[in-house]
């Protein structure tokens, strides 16, 4: 499905979420390429439809582990956030990294779905509450 068809007029209407994360101070350090590549996504942002004050950028989990969304600040704001409808877009280098954990991922999939939140990364866009794009985005409970 063409990518400016399942953007709609309700999605640009909220913010475009941008989660910013390495895995560990280390890697903030040293994959500075990585970080780059995160924060161009609100170009992305900007090209489908979204104002750039509409970007919400997220990056205050900088160098915590993904394993459990639990001490995570930021992604707990996130889920928060989608699930009061505030989220038109949750955007990340590969968002299927934004949890580690294979639970935490699904929760935050299904509160998408259920929000009507689209999701961005560097691949595509995906509409969760879509059979087919939870496939091609590798989302699919195993």
């Amino acid at each position: 499905m063409n990518v400016h068809l399942k953007v709609q007029p309700h999605h640009l209407e909220r913010g475009a979420y941008l989660y910013i994360r390495q895995s560990s101070m280390r890697q903030v350090v040293e994959n500075v390429e990585s970080a780059r590549r995160q924060y161009a996504l609100r170009g992305r942002a900007v090209a489908l439809g979204w104002r750039d004050e509409q970007i919400i950028v997220i990056d205050n989990d900088q160098g915590e582990s993904g394993a459990s969304a639990a001490s995570r600040e930021g992604v707990q704001r996130l889920v928060s956030d989608v699930g009061m409808g505030h989220a038109g877009i949750v955007m990340g280098l590969e968002v299927s990294r934004l949890a580690r954990n294979n639970a935490d991922w699904q929760r935050l999939l299904e509160i998408c779905a259920l929000a009507d939140t689209l999701i961005l990364d560097e691949d595509g866009v995906y509409d969760p509450a879509s059979f087919n794009d939870r496939l091609c985005s590798g989302s699919m409970e195993q």
